[in-house]
This record gives structure tokens, C-alpha cells and sequence, in this order.
């Protein structure tokens, strides 16, 4: 049987998960360590993305064509850019953007020349039982102890090769979106990329979003506490949920 895919951003939430595996083994490829092994009664294989769109467009390719996985989920942080999308919040992508291509005048701003396309659309099965897996670990009040009014959005997510830690920064990106006709709840620095290598590849793919900050003067703060006792906590319940569900 082919293996799902799981891609993490972030070093916490792969260690965690590589605890988890049975019959774990790690092949080494494309300047990337992958571990092959059975979650939760399903073969998979783990990858860390690196950090930008590059380092994670490279690594979804080497999952598709080195293992052959039959689809992929992507978890991590993303900045908070929705007024109603608070710390401690989930975010499931719906679509992505990415917000800092600009082939403009030759093609629309935010558009992937040659494609046509400006948004590209998360897998909708996995997406909704993304969305259940979120809610559903978020019903756990002590998963969610340090943010009990956390809760589960479904939307746009914003990419680019940038980290947004600014409020003007912020508020630049949102009316630059909007103008465009966009709203984007959230920004972080792959999804997109791996949306439209999944896209060429035909491979479906969900990607899940805790809010770590909200993309202001104050993104920086408790960020490495966070990670270590939020993000990675929220990651390991809701895959668990959404590999037992699908």
C-alpha cells in the first residue's frame, strides 16, 4: 500500500512523531532524512520541509516521486492575520496564495505565471477530516489548557519567503490580499508551494495551522516555548485523529 505523507515545519512536532512509528527506518535522500514506518495501523512516511517555499516545494517532490506517496499532510505554525484568528487557534487550509509572487504587468499580481491559477485548493476529503480530527482534538479542554477559547478555522492561507512579524508588515499584506479580492486567515512560509507541487504531481494533500502569533511587532516572543508546549502537542493529537479517520 502506498504511504501518506506527513511534512512537518518544525523539528518538535517530527521527533514527536518518529517516537510514534513501528518498524521505523530512515532512508537517506535529496539532502533530506525521511522515516518510513506504521502510524497509528498505516504505513507513512515522515519528512521535516525545511523552512520556505524552495526547501518545501523539494521535499514534497521527493516524497511523490522517491515513495510514491498516495497523499501528503502538512502541519505546523502560521501567524494569525484574520481579526477573528487568535493565538492558539487552528487553521485548515482550504486554498492557498502565494503573497509574495508578483509577475505583474505581464501576468496579475499573486497569479503563477503560465498557469493560470492564483489559488490553489486543498484536497477536500482530507481537508474535512482535517477539520473533524481539529475540532475534535481541540474538545480535549486540557490539550487546550494554555488556550481554552481556542478554536478551528477553515480558509485562505497566505505564503511567501518572509517571515511577517510586523504590524505594518501585517496590515500591508491584508489590504494588498484584499485588493485583490483575497482574506487570508493566516501567513506562513510553505503551504503554497506544496500546494502547487501536489497540484502538478496529482497528489492530494491537507495542510493544518496552529496560530502562534499574530503576525505583529510581538511574532517573535515565547516562540520556541510555544512550539515546544502548544504547537507540537496540537499536532500529534490531530494527526492521530485524521490517520485513524482516513
Amino acid at each position: 500500500m502506498q504511504p501518506i505523507a506527513i511534512l512537518s515545519a518544525l523539528v518538535e512536532e517530527q521527533k514527536g512523531l518518529i517516537g510514534l512509528l513501528h518498524n521505523r527506518s530512515q532512508v537517506c535522500h535529496a539532502n533530506r532524512v525521511f522515516w518510513l514506518g506504521d502510524l497509528y495501523g498505516r504505513s507513512v512516511v515522515l519528512a521535516l520541509s525545511k523552512i520556505g517555499k524552495v526547501a518545501a516545494a523539494t521535499t514534497a517532490c521527493a516524497l511523490i516521486e522517491r515513495f510514491g506517496v498516495q497523499c501528503m499532510v502538512f502541519t505546523g505554525v502560521a501567524g494569525g492575520l484574520d481579526a477573528g484568528v487568535q493565538v492558539g487557534d487552528v487553521v485548515v487550509g482550504q486554498s492557498f496564495v502565494q503573497h509574495d509572487l508578483d509577475a505583474s504587468p505581464l501576468f496579475p499580481q499573486f497569479e503563477v505565471p503560465l498557469y493560470g491559477k492564483t489559488l490553489f485548493d486543498a484536497d477536500k476529503t482530507l481537508t474535512s477530516a482535517l477539520m473533524k480530527a481539529s475540532q475534535d482534538a481541540l474538545a480535549d479542554t486540557q490539550l487546550r489548557c494554555a488556550h481554552p477559547a481556542a478554536k478551528v478555522h477553515l480558509g485562505l492561507i497566505a505564503s511567501g519567503d518572509r517571515f511577517i512579524s510586523g504590524a505594518g508588515e501585517s496590515d500591508a499584506l491584508r489590504k494588498a490580499l484584499f485588493l485583490a479580492g483575497y482574506a487570508a486567515l493566516a501567513v506562513e512560509m510553505e503551504g503554497a508551494a506544496v500546494a502547487q507541487t501536489c497540484y502538478d504531481h496529482g497528489v492530494p494533500f491537507a495542510v493544518v495551522r496552529t496560530i502562534s502569533d499574530r503576525a505583529d511587532d510581538f511574532a517573535y516572543v515565547d516562540f520556541p516555548a510555544f512550539v515546544e508546549e502548544v504547537a507540537s502537542k496540537y499536532a500529534l493529537a490531530i494527526l492521530e485523529k485524521f490517520i485513524k479517520m482516513i
